[in-house]
C-alpha cells in the first residue's frame, strides 16, 4: 500500500481567509482520510463495496451534520467548516463524501429545517453519531431532472398515511435506517415523510454494476402498501421548494468537495512529473507537460476562491440557489476536466489501482450528473440572467 502523500495546494494564500477553527476542522478530517481512507479506498472500490467501518469516523470529523446545533448532537459549526469537511473527504473519495453529503444536507437538514420537535430529537443525534445512517428519496425511474413529476404518493387512511410508489439512484439506500421520502398527497403537493426500516411494504435493493462511485452503496426504495405513521409528516415546508432546499445544501457541499478531488489529481500529476523519466529528463520539464499543471492549478484556484465566497453569503444567508447551482457545475466540471488531463500525464499508469486518478475520474461522471446535471445548472444560470424559462 502506498503511503499518502498528499499536500494541498493554495497558489493564492487563502488559508490567511479561514479562521483557526476553520483550519482545525480541516486538518482533522485530512489527517483521518490520510490514515483510514485512503489506505482502503482503492480495495474497496475494486470490490464495488462501501466500508462501513469508516462511520464511526465520519461522525468523529464532524462530518454528519457539522452545520446542526449542538443540542440536537450536531457540531454547530459554520458553512466554511462543512466546505473544508466535505472538500477533504472527497478527496479521498467521492463515494465517501456522497455518504456523508447524504446524511448531512438530505437527511438531517430537512429534519432540523422543516421537522417537529420531537422529530429532532428522536432522529438527529442518531443520525449525528451514526448510530443510524439515511437516505433521501427525490428521484424516480421516469423523474430524474423533473422531479416535479413523481408519482409516489400518498393517502390518508385516517390514522395513518398510505404509501406507494419508487425512488432509484439513492445513495446510502442499501443499509440506511431512515429515509426521507419525497411524495405527493392526495391533491397533488409535494410533503416529505419519515420512512423507518422495518415498515411493512419497504424494501432497499441494491443498485450493482455501476463503474461509478463503486465505493458507495446505492440502492432503489420501494414503498408497497407503506402505512407511515401520521407523526412523520415533516410539517413545516411544502411543495417543491423544500426538497429543493435540501439539494440547495448537499450542492453548496459538492462545490467544495469537487475541488478536493481535483486537488488530488493535481498533486498526484505533479509529484508523477517530477519522478517520471523521459528522453533523459523528468517529463514535468517538457511544455506540454507544464500547461496541463499550470491550467489545472489555474482552475483549482480559480475554484477555491468561487467556494469561500459563496461559503462567506451562505454563512450570512445570502447566498441564492442559482449561485449555489454556478458552483456545482463549475467546480464538477474543472474537476472532471483535471482528472482526465492528470490520467493522460500519467499515461498507462493512470488507469491502475495504484493511483488515485481513474477511481476519482469515474466518480466526477456520477457526482457531474446527480443533485442537477451539468446542463440543468446551466439553464438554472440562464434563467437566472435572462429572467426566462428555457425549461418547458
Amino acid at each position: 500500500m502506498k503511503p499518502d502523500l498528499f499536500q494541498a495546494p493554495d497558489y493564492y494564500n487563502l488559508d490567511e481567509l479561514l479562521s483557526e477553527e476553520h483550519k482545525l476542522v480541516r486538518d482533522a478530517a485530512r489527517e483521518w482520510v490520510k490514515r483510514d481512507v485512503s489506505p482502503i479506498i482503492e480495495e474497496y472500490a475494486q470490490r464495488a463495496e462501501f466500508p462501513e467501518q469508516i462511520i464511526d469516523g465520519l461522525a468523529g470529523i464532524g462530518a454528519f451534520g457539522p452545520y446542526i446545533p449542538a443540542e440536537y448532537g450536531g457540531a454547530g459549526l459554520d458553512q466554511i467548516s462543512y466546505g473544508l469537511i466535505m472538500q477533504e473527504i472527497e478527496r479521498g473519495d467521492s463515494g465517501v463524501r456522497s455518504t456523508a453529503s447524504v446524511q448531512s444536507s438530505l437527511v438531517m437538514y430537512p429534519i432540523w429545517k422543516y421537522g417537529t420537535e420531537e422529530q429532532r430529537q428522536k432522529y438527529l443525534p442518531k443520525l449525528a453519531s451514526g448510530e443510524w445512517m439515511g437516505c433521501f428519496g427525490l428521484t424516480e425511474p421516469d423523474h430524474g431532472s423533473n422531479p416535479g413529476g413523481m408519482t409516489t404518493n400518498y393517502k390518508d387512511m385516517g390514522d395513518h398515511y398510505l404509501l406507494n410508489g419508487a425512488k432509484m439512484w439513492i445513495s446510502n439506500a442499501p443499509f440506511a435506517q431512515v429515509a426521507v421520502v419525497w411524495a405527493k398527497n392526495e391533491e397533488g403537493r409535494i410533503h416529505g415523510l419519515i420512512v423507518e426500516r422495518g415498515m411493512e411494504g419497504f424494501s432497499t435493493p441494491e443498485t450493482h454494476n455501476k463503474w461509478s462511485l463503486r465505493a458507495s452503496a446505492t440502492g432503489e426504495l420501494i414503498f408497497d402498501n407503506v402505512k407511515v405513521p401520521k407523526e412523520n409528516l415533516l410539517p413545516n415546508k411544502t411543495g417543491l421548494g423544500a426538497p429543493l432546499g435540501c439539494l440547495d445544501s448537499a450542492r453548496y457541499g459538492i462545490a467544495w468537495g469537487a475541488i478536493g478531488a481535483a486537488m488530488d489529481c493535481y498533486d498526484t500529476a505533479l509529484r508523477y512529473s517530477k519522478e517520471r523519466i523521459q528522453f533523459g529528463k523528468p517529463i514535468g520539464g517538457f511544455q506540454l507537460q507544464q500547461k496541463k499543471l499550470a491550467e489545472m492549478i489555474t482552475e483549482i484556484t480559480k475554484a477555491q476562491l468561487l467556494t469561500w465566497r459563496l461559503g462567506v453569503l451562505r454563512n450570512e444567508g445570502k447566498a441564492t440557489s442559482a449561485q449555489i447551482s454556478m458552483a456545482k457545475r463549475n467546480n464538477v466540471d474543472m474537476a472532471i476536466n483535471i482528472a482526465r488531463e492528470a490520467r493522460q500525464m500519467l499515461g498507462g499508469m493512470g488507469i491502475t489501482g495504484e493511483y488515485s486518478i481513474m477511481r476519482h475520474m469515474m466518480n466526477l461522471e456520477s457526482v457531474i450528473t446527480y443533485e442537477g446535471t451539468h446542463d440543468i445548472h446551466l439553464l438554472i444560470t440562464g434563467l437566472d440572467v435572462t429572467g426566462l424559462n428555457a425549461f418547458k
